[in-house]
């Protein structure tokens, strides 16, 4: 792997699936499946077997599905866990497990009522034992944007040492600063003893709405994996949003980072999965919104006519969107209407633009948007 590669890790048929009201099928999950796959993710976190039947049997069969994708399953540092993922896994081409367990003071103190050193030798076996069924074993260190890092440093430091082949170093509660994460992820490049030996893993929530400005903090950091779902779904206020970080390396290539994502794919990919989970795109979504590549303005529409990229850094074509949109309001300009109506095979010279925008306005101010078939009523009313 290309030392600049960022794997992309995708857990919306995982961690995406625990929104309340977003339970999948089977058969949907397979449909995602087949896409994420199409999509280029590198590893798709199919489910967390032991939590149900229903679930065991969505990641087996996912995990006969899946081509190119190395297939996931989630475990907590329990045998039982473990040996139901590897049963799970036992079809895929290529399989991970991905198990750990919580490291900040919050969780050793009030979830396991335990110490640090317990809690290592938890985390040790778990890969240890994940190692009998699989060769490549993610290891999960949860909450670990408030774990103290040095302490952190000594988990990661043991769990490569037992086989763990990915650190996962999740900000579970979305705390974190960017600086803080970043510096996090670069303590831990510095400071584990084998560190070449793993991949570091960035898994970050969006409670403050810093999930991806953190994730690409820790692989400018030195992270190579970034863990995030389609249209940034998840627990609470979601996850990293697959399609901002793939986006943000593709459009900012100082930061030397790439991925294999076929971005052309992303904005089918999150209609596909907005429409099977029920969970409506917010129109301001970056990047697959329906208003990411829509300009209303008449100062912006004027110059995105002129030049697209006066008002836009991306081409709406990379992500898979057909062209921007110019959406006729109120604050619209004569440029904008002119556009507009020349698509539907109206030229207007200057003099007739004058009187018909003199009636569009008129027609703006008293609904929202003016459609295409507007145009005509208002050019027939300005009496041209």
């Amino acid at each position: 792997m290309s030392t600049n590669r960022v794997e992309i890790f995708d857990t919306t048929l995982r961690d995406g699936e625990q929104v309340p009201g977003c339970k999948l099928d089977t058969p949907n999950k397979l449909i995602i499946a087949e896409r994420l796959d199409e999509l280029g993710v590198d590893v798709l976190e199919a489910g967390f077997p032991i939590s149900s039947p229903g679930d065991f049997k969505s990641v087996e069969a996912i995990a006969k599905l899946v081509k190119n994708a190395r297939v996931c399953g989630l475990t907590r540092a329990v045998e039982k866990d473990i040996e139901v993922a590897a049963e799970a896994l036992k079809p895929a081409k290529r399989s991970r497990i991905h198990t750990g367990i919580g490291t900040s003071d919050s969780h050793i103190r009030y979830k396991f009522k335990s110490n640090q050193d317990a809690i290592l030798e938890r985390a040790v076996a778990a890969v240890r034992y994940a190692k009998r069924f699989v060769e490549d074993i993610e290891f999960y260190a949860e909450d670990a944007g408030r774990t103290d890092n040095v302490y952190l440093a000594r988990v990661c430091e043991a769990v490569i040492q037992a086989g763990a082949t990915v650190l996962n170093i999740p900000d579970t509660t979305g705390y974190c600063l960017p600086e803080e994460y970043g510096a996090k992820i670069k303590f831990l490049k510095e400071n584990v003893k084998g560190i070449d030996k793993a991949t570091l893993s960035c898994h970050c929530h969006n409670d403050l709405g810093l999930a991806t400005a953190n994730s690409i903090a820790g692989a400018v950091n030195g992270a190579r994996q970034i863990e995030c779902t389609i249209n940034g779904i998840g627990e609470r206020a979601g996850n990293t949003s697959l399609e901002e970080v793939v986006m943000i390396m593709r459009q900012q290539p100082h930061l030397n980072l790439h991925t294999n994502i076929n971005t052309r794919l992303l904005f089918d990919t999150s209609r596909l999965v907005s429409d099977k989970m029920g969970m409506p795109v917010q129109p301001n979504k970056a990047i697959v919104g329906a208003n990411a590549f829509a300009h209303s303005s008449g100062i912006h529409q004027d110059g995105v006519i002129k030049n697209r990229e006066t008002y836009e850094i991306m081409d709406p074509h990379d992500v898979g969107v057909t062209e921007s949109a110019i959406v006729l309001t109120a604050r619209s300009g004569r440029a904008a209407l002119a556009y507009r109506a020349k698509n539907i095979g109206y030229e207007l010279d200057k003099l007739q633009l004058d009187h018909v925008y003199e009636q569009f306005l008129q027609f703006a101010d008293r609904q929202k948007e003016i459609k295409d078939e507007d145009i005509p009523k208002i050019i027939k009313a300005s009496g041209i």
